[in-house]
């Protein structure tokens, strides 16, 4: 049901709003306890994606344990590993295409589903789970090319701090590079108890020893020395095109390719993101 809030547009102060702000705010005064487990799942469990995508001829399914519970992976030619990190409420089917693109081109496309996400195990999903996730799966590849991420997923890539992403290339597609204002912003758009949705916030980084203002990915991308390319949809309505216009006019190492009437999520099967990889593949060589 989190979709519902996360990727919920509207801007405007009607009833529907009203009336989330005041149940949620009386729920939590009458029963805590009771407000902040519903508050957990509500905001913290994402839609399971069904396929988007036709299954490509040569997929390899398969699973790496993660303290998170077991990841399913997803990979497809030979050569060094591409990793790919989807969103919220994403999967990796919705990379199916671009994975055909990178095995195509010599290289191993991995694909992975987040914890909580896909056919992956879990119940909740936050930047800490999933950054547990991502270094699992780094840690059972050994030839690691670089990473694709998309939306939330480029959030995870630039919080991770694992050795083998430290001078790899990064291919980020519609990033959220603003992502606490995006985050807080949503939800208080939403008309939820912002009181309530700050204990949750506040229980999960006690749990995981993550601070939740350290999350600054526009900030982490600015100490990376590897390239990156942004594609980037200057119509999004779900993360900023500012900011990664940003990005690419004040970080030396960061390139920006604008597209027109792709959205969010169209955006990943577009022909800018395929020769945006060419790219990124040429400078590496």
């Amino acid at each position: 049901m989190s979709d519902k809030i996360y990727f919920n547009t509207s801007r405007g102060l009607h009833l529907r709003r009203r009336m989330i702000n005041w149940t949620t705010r009386l729920h939590h005064t009458l029963a805590p306890a009771h407000a902040r487990k519903t508050a957990r799942k509500l905001l913290l469990t994402p839609a399971r994606m069904t396929g988007k995508n036709a299954l490509p001829q040569r997929l390899i399914k398969s699973q790496v344990d993660s303290s998170e519970g077991k990841l399913t992976t997803y990979r497809l030619g030979q050569g060094p590993v591409w990793i790919l990190t989807h969103g919220w409420s994403g999967s990796s089917s919705q990379f199916f295409p671009l994975m055909e693109h990178i095995a195509a081109q010599g290289f191993t496309a991995l694909a992975y589903d987040h914890p909580a996400h896909g056919e992956s195990e879990g119940m909740f999903g936050h930047i800490p789970a999933f950054v547990r996730g991502l270094e699992s799966i780094l840690d059972s590849e050994d030839n690691v090319a670089g990473l694709i991420g998309h939306s939330m997923g480029n959030v995870t890539a630039l919080e991770c701090r694992h050795a083998k992403l430290a001078q790899c290339p990064l291919l980020l597609i519609a990033p959220v590079l603003d992502y606490l204002d995006n985050l807080f912003g949503t939800v208080a758009r939403s008309g939820y108890s912002m009181r309530l949705f700050e204990e949750v916030v506040n229980q999960v980084q006690d749990e995981y020893h993550y601070p939740i203002h350290s999350i600054q990915p526009l900030e982490k991308l600015r100490q990376r020395q590897g390239m990156t390319i942004i594609v980037h949809d200057e119509n999004d309505k779900f993360a900023r095109y500012a900011e990664s216009e940003k990005a690419a006019r004040e970080i030396e190492h960061v390139m920006l390719i604008t597209t027109q009437n792709q959205g969010h999520g169209r955006i990943m099967k577009g022909n800018e993101v395929l020769n945006a990889f060419d790219n990124i593949v040429k400078f590496i060589d």
